[in-house]
C-alpha cells in the first residue's frame, strides 16, 4: 500500500517522457494513485494517449486547452461524470513564444507577455476553480510547477520568470482562499531540468552545467526529484503544509551571488 493509494489526481502537463509531468505520474502511480491526464488539441492526442497506453490500468485522458474559453468548464465535466471525486492537482503547463526567451527583457511584446501570464499562471487559477467541486471535503492538494526565475533574473529567462513570478503569488493566494475549503496550494521551485520546452530557452546548456557546479549536491536535479516531492504533497503526510514554495533545486537557491 503506497501514500497515494485510494487517491484520485488529475496532472495537467504530460506531453512526452522527457516532461516533469511525466515524472509526477511515475511518482504517484508507484505509490499507488489513480490518474487523470489532459492532452491539449489534436497535434498532441496522439503522443499523450501512447504514454497513457503505458500506465498500468485505465488513465482518463481528455482535451483541455487552457487559452479556449470554455475547455477547462468542459473537462472538469466530463472528469467528474466518468472519473469521480478529485484528491489532487498537478499544475505543470507553461508557454513563452521563443522569440521572447532570450535577448533584451525590455523588448518583450504584450502578445507575448499576455500569452505568458494567461498559460503559465492564470491558468493555475481556472484549474483550480474547475476543481473545486470534486475535491471540497476531501482534503485535496494542488501543486505548481516554479523555477527559481520566479524571484530571482536568470539570463534569458525574461517573460516566464514573471509569469513564474504571478504563479507563485497565484499560488499563496489561491491557498489561503480554498484552505477553509479544505483544500491545499503549494508550489515546487524545480532546477533546470533538460525538458523540451526548457531546450526554447538560449543558452539553456549553461544553466545545467552552472548547477551542476555551484549547487551545494554538486549535480543537476531529475523528474523523479521533483516526482517524489510532488507526492508527498499531494498526499495526507503533508496535511499541514499550504501556500509554500518546496525547493527541489539540489541547493542551489540557497547560494548567494
Amino acid at each position: 500500500m503506497g501514500m497515494m493509494s485510494g487517491k484520485k489526481v488529475v496532472i495537467f502537463g504530460v506531453a512526452n517522457k522527457r516532461s516533469i509531468a511525466w515524472g509526477i505520474a511515475q511518482a504517484l502511480l508507484r505509490e499507488g494513485a489513480t490518474l487523470a491526464l489532459n492532452y491539449q488539441n489534436d497535434r498532441m492526442e496522439e503522443s499523450v494517449r501512447k504514454l497513457c497506453a503505458e500506465l498500468p490500468g485505465d488513465t482518463f485522458l481528455a482535451p483541455c486547452d487552457v487559452t479556449v474559453p470554455g475547455d477547462i468548464d468542459k473537462f472538469f465535466s466530463k472528469l467528474g461524470s466518468e472519473f469521480g471525486p478529485l484528491d489532487g492537482l498537478v499544475h505543470s503547463i507553461a508557454f513563452a513564444k521563443r522569440e521572447e526567451l532570450g535577448g533584451n527583457f525590455v523588448d518583450t511584446s504584450w502578445d507575448g507577455y499576455q500569452l505568458a501570464q494567461h498559460v503559465s499562471a492564470w491558468s493555475l487559477i481556472g484549474l483550480a476553480k474547475g476543481a473545486m467541486p470534486l475535491m471540497e471535503g476531501r482534503d485535496g492538494s494542488i501543486v505548481c510547477l516554479s523555477y527559481y526565475g520566479a524571484e530571482k533574473v536568470v539570463q534569458n529567462y525574461n517573460v516566464m520568470g514573471v509569469a513564474k513570478a504571478a504563479l507563485e503569488s497565484s499560488m499563496r493566494y489561491l491557498a489561503n482562499d480554498v484552505g477553509p475549503r479544505g483544500v491545499r496550494v503549494n508550489a515546487i521551485s524545480a532546477g533546470p531540468i533538460k525538458t523540451v520546452s526548457a531546450m526554447g530557452v538560449a543558452d539553456f546548456g549553461s544553466l545545467l552545467e552552472g548547477m551542476a557546479q555551484k549547487a551545494p549536491l554538486r549535480r543537476n536535479i531529475d523528474q523523479m526529484d521533483v516526482g517524489n516531492t510532488a507526492t508527498f504533497l499531494l498526499s495526507d503526510l503533508a496535511r499541514g503544509i499550504t501556500g509554500q514554495t518546496i525547493y527541489v533545486d539540489a541547493g542551489y537557491s540557497i547560494l548567494g551571488a
